[in-house]
């Protein structure tokens, strides 16, 4: 099983001592968002873990104690460094600080374990496409040493984003081609490996790959293990990665970013933040008695039957 720890909300930054004692305790339980009452539990021991995947815009809270995953785990990192402020992410570091920690989380797990994300890209009157050539240049600039491969997407327009971020201006195909041909160009320059995320559209003529950012290629390479040959189904239409169980919960990140579709509203995840409990065996609350536990199913992608015997299991 693959386990996700960061697509509904910043565990790394904002509930990495939970996330610590559910590895120690050797068990999770996450609520299904649709039906409240029916939690699944997952076993974290590393037999039934085949890689555990990491998303954050600000690893610093758990770097100390990161080797307490690392030396047991196979880990693939996702860091989200854009041109954003304070105004459309509140919560995130600098990219100044963001770059150094990015640096840290390096030097400690291997820059091929780590992917930096620059997404959502979306254009308003103060970011506008010169703003975001200027600064992915300045990012990657820093960073090439570092990474194992640069990661964008283009903003859904979801529906909340009218409520959430009116200055938002639409991406027309034109700008959406600029801004390709421009990031290829200067992933070049710094010999950085980059690529779509969850989306159908073709850059490749800016030599940008088509491929999902999650994939079993992807994290069996910087594992240094063999995954299945199977069909990527994805999370969601446009996506291409390997399917993942999360453990986290919508509606809980505090970092506030207007575009974020995990959350509904900044208000409504800082109220749920106040619920968590980090030696809770779930990440916001407590389990109650009416609620109904089903033992997750826990596959493995593996190439092998048997927990495989890699380089990284004999470190």
């Amino acid at each position: 099983m693959i386990l996700n720890t960061g697509a509904r909300t910043d565990t790394a930054q904002y509930y990495s001592e939970w996330l610590l004692n559910r590895f120690k305790e050797g068990f999770v339980y996450t609520r299904n968002p649709l039906f409240p009452n029916k939690v699944t539990k997952y076993e974290l021991s590393p037999d039934k873990i085949d890689l555990i995947m990491f998303c954050s815009k600000n690893y610093q809270p758990i770097l100390p104690r990161l080797h307490e995953i690392t030396n047991s785990y196979r880990t693939y990192f996702h860091y989200t460094i854009t041109a954003y402020g304070k105004d459309i992410e509140p919560g995130v570091p600098c990219t100044d600080k963001s770059i150094d920690t990015l640096i840290q989380l390096s030097k400690l797990v291997g820059k091929e374990k780590i992917a930096w994300r620059y997404d959502p890209i979306l254009l308003t009157k103060t970011y506008t496409l010169q703003t975001h050539k200027e600064t992915f240049d300045y990012i990657a600039s820093k960073v090439a040493p570092y990474i194992d491969r640069c990661i964008f997407s283009f903003v859904e327009m979801y529906k909340k984003l009218a409520t959430n971020m009116p200055e938002i201006i639409p991406l027309t195909e034109q700008d959406k081609l600029c801004i390709a041909e421009y990031l290829g160009k200067t992933a070049q320059k710094y010999n950085i490996h980059i690529q779509t995320c969850g989306t159908d559209g073709d850059y490749t003529q800016f030599g940008i790959h088509k491929s999902g950012c999650a994939t079993l290629e992807i994290l069996g390479k910087a594992n240094n293990c063999q995954f299945k040959e199977i069909k990527h189904n994805g999370q969601r239409k446009g996506c291409h990665c390997i399917e993942s169980r999360d453990i986290g919960a919508y509606e809980s990140c505090p970092n506030g970013c207007k575009y974020c579709y995990a959350n509904t509203n900044h208000k409504k995840a800082k109220v749920n933040y106040k619920k968590h409990n980090p030696n809770s065996p779930i990440l916001l609350g407590e389990i109650l008695p009416t609620d109904q536990i089903i033992q997750g199913n826990q596959k493995s992608f593996l190439k092998h039957s048997l927990h495989q015997l890699t380089f990284f299991d004999k470190i």
